[in-house]
């Protein structure tokens, strides 16, 4: 066979593997879709399975193994790690601010190539408010390292829009413990810094719980649990209170569902891939 017939078999093979590939990738979704609903359907009308002669678990509701429990419902995972499972509320996903405002006017932070900008006019509160949740937010400093301590990529999620989590670039940037990412900010610091470098994408996994009042009473305090980079820093951590700069933290009592904030420190730190799932 000459080079050429050689060069055109090639070429044939390679448009027919990729052809082969782009539709299994689109047909995904779709398996993917219908795996999902023979799940739940097996989930919601399958038979019990388990025993109805064992002992009952404390609180004598449920037997251990108990075939007549309740199984939990089925919720579709994310397609990819860190995206949005099927009952999150998606606070941003790219394209628009609409689970946003300041003061109940739009946003005036920029959306660019898909990531929102934090653009020194403001803080912004979601627009729906949120108690118990699960938090996954995406963040990132500027890729120039201007300034030193809390003067360098500062920011901060607030839950609750009184409980913060600090954001700051802490790559080879001393500043005081309780002031550092992932602090709960002038409370906690981190059992670790799990920072990565100035301009690179960084995760927060937050389980929160929220405070519970009974009148003007705190029954129970905050607590959160805390992945940054995927590195474990907080478990179940009472806050002290709401958040305060140069002052110990008390709390008042509040409603039991409250806006999420995110921080306009004056340093233009990037959001994406902005989702929350109630608890």
């Amino acid at each position: 066979m000459h080079t050429g017939a050689h060069l055109a078999a090639a070429l044939v093979a390679l448009l027919s593997f990729t052809a082969t590939a782009l539709l299994l990738v689109s047909l995904e979704p779709v398996r993917a879709a219908r795996a999902l609903e023979n799940a739940r359907a097996v989930q919601a009308d399958g038979p019990g399975v388990g025993y109805d002669d064992t002992p009952f678990l404390p609180g004598g509701t449920w037997r251990v193994h108990d075939s007549d429990r309740p199984v939990p419902p089925v919720v579709g995972p994310a397609v990819r790690e860190g995206r949005a499972p099927e009952d999150a509320v998606v606070l941003f996903d790219g394209s628009q601010t609409s689970a946003w405002h300041q003061n109940g006017d739009s946003i005036g932070w920029q959306v660019e190539n898909g990531e929102l900008i934090v653009a020194g006019d403001g803080s912004i509160e979601t627009v729906g408010s949120f108690g118990d949740c699960q938090l996954h937010l995406e963040w990132a400093t500027p890729e120039e390292a201007a300034g030193t301590s809390q003067h360098r990529g500062n920011s901060g999620v607030f839950l609750m829009g009184r409980y913060e989590i600090q954001i700051l670039d802490s790559f080879a940037n001393r500043t005081y413990a309780d002031g550092q990412a992932a602090a709960l900010y002038g409370q906690t610091p981190p059992a670790v810094n799990a920072a990565r470098e100035p301009g690179a994408w960084q995760s927060y996994d937050i389980v929160f719980e929220a405070p519970r009042f009974e009148g003007e009473e705190l029954l129970s305090a905050a607590k959160v649990t805390v992945f940054h980079n995927g590195v474990l820093v907080h478990h179940a951590t009472k806050f002290l209170g709401a958040t305060r700069h140069r002052e110990v933290a008390t709390y008042e009592a509040h409603e039991p569902e409250l806006p999420l904030l995110l921080q306009d420190h004056g340093n233009p730190i990037r959001f994406r891939n902005i989702w929350l799932r109630r608890l």
